[in-house]
């Protein structure tokens, strides 16, 4: 989701680009009640991932992403790959998208995917859940770009 892609960008940088007719205000005001809604609805994770982005910071996003679908892998085969994949792009010290996650944690997952299963990466992605809810996702209801589209829907909604 490059920013030139981004209709939540370009949405944010010019006033006249309406919004997909199918985010709802109602949904949108669902995200400030908690972090957990914000995640629970359709658009909600998506325009998170984009503020992170525009931030420099997406990567537990995309982690908690991953994980998501991860534990939905019924293959063995697919699981130890996608595993190995998520470990060298997310865990692995020094990697593209390190998360913050203790050592202990870390040093479990790397027993754990020798024969993963389809809960070897809950715990981390318990932290990073954790570390999104507190720190980024309070800036994230003070954002221009939330506040931008709060500002947006709502006239939309008025018909």
């Amino acid at each position: 989701m490059s920013r030139q892609n981004c209709w939540i960008c370009k949405m944010c940088r010019d006033k006249s680009k309406r919004l997909p007719s199918n985010i709802t205000l109602e949904e949108v005001l669902q995200w400030d009640q908690s972090f957990e809604k914000l995640m629970a609805t359709k658009y909600g994770p998506v325009v998170y991932a984009a503020y992170l982005k525009m931030e420099h910071s997406d990567e537990n996003i995309k982690f908690w992403m991953a994980c998501e679908t991860y534990k939905k892998i019924a293959s063995r085969r697919s699981r130890i790959s996608r595993a190995k994949k998520l470990y060298k792009i997310y865990i692995q010290p020094q990697s593209p998208r390190e998360i913050n996650i203790d050592s202990s944690t870390r040093e479990t997952i790397i027993r754990n995917i020798q024969e993963p299963t389809q809960t070897c990466f809950e715990e981390a992605q318990r932290i990073v859940y954790t570390h999104m809810e507190r720190d980024s996702y309070p800036r994230f209801l003070k954002s221009e770009m939330y506040q931008k589209l709060l500002k947006t829907i709502q006239p939309n909604n008025n018909s």
